[in-house]
């Protein structure tokens, strides 16, 4: 499910701007035998690719400009909510690779374990869920700030928890290393759809809560 090792320095020209982008800022498309157009995230299909930046305006101006059936030079008729599909394949990539990293053990849980890999330098993703509580989340970016971490809180905690089989996912480290890098390309892609850092995170203490627990104890597994 990982992108082809070629996309480092392989550029292709996004339908919407004419600019040449490297792949891994792109979603390549395919057109459907239906007529419609499917997105390719694993760069896989056959077909004549079509290459659009990854973001909801570009595919959004993509559809409406008709700019698919352009490129192909046939008729296409992509679906209106193409770019709440491509999201949606985003997001699962992210966490499927996201319960890889922890079988592959370079993926730790819970708040203590967490901190100390942030702490030690060999965290490259701090991955905070979206709806945790601010406390404990706040102790972690502050943790983070200081390392070259970088911060994802693109998914809530039951979408970590099922994803890396959990009773209870607040707070997560992905090590640094192959894996990081590659779920850090599908992260800043789906950056272009979700923020990846929530902006009611930066709100005053008090304006928003979160549902989490601070502490999530031991991130156990699910029976």
């Amino acid at each position: 499910m990982s992108l082809r090792d070629a996309t480092i320095d392989r550029e292709r020209r996004d339908l919407v701007t004419h600019q040449a982008l490297d792949e891994s800022r792109l979603i390549r498309f395919v057109a459907g035998p239906d007529g419609g157009v499917a997105p390719d995230l694993g760069r896989k299909l056959p077909g004549r690719g079509m290459w659009v930046e990854a973001s909801r305006a570009s595919i959004d101006t993509a559809v409406k400009k008709n700019l698919f059936s352009r490129s192909a030079k046939t008729q296409l008729k992509p679906s209106a909510d193409l770019a709440d599909r491509v999201e949606t394949l985003l997001v699962r990539r992210c966490l499927d690779q996201l319960g890889l990293a922890r079988r592959e053990g370079v993926l730790i849980s819970g708040f203590e374990k967490s901190a100390a890999a942030i702490r030690s330098g060999k965290a490259a993703w701090l991955i905070e869920a979206s709806d945790g509580a601010a406390d404990g989340r706040g102790k972690m970016l502050s943790l983070a700030r200081h390392q070259t971490t970088q911060v994802c809180g693109a998914f809530s905690a039951n979408d970590l928890s099922l994803a890396l089989g959990l009773e209870n996912a607040i707070h997560a480290v992905l090590l640094a290393g192959g894996r990081a890098d590659r779920w850090g390309q599908e992260a800043w892609r789906l950056a272009g759809f979700r923020p990846l850092r929530p902006p009611e995170w930066d709100l005053p203490r008090g304006s928003s809560g979160g549902s989490g627990s601070d502490e999530d104890p031991g991130d156990e597994p699910r029976a």
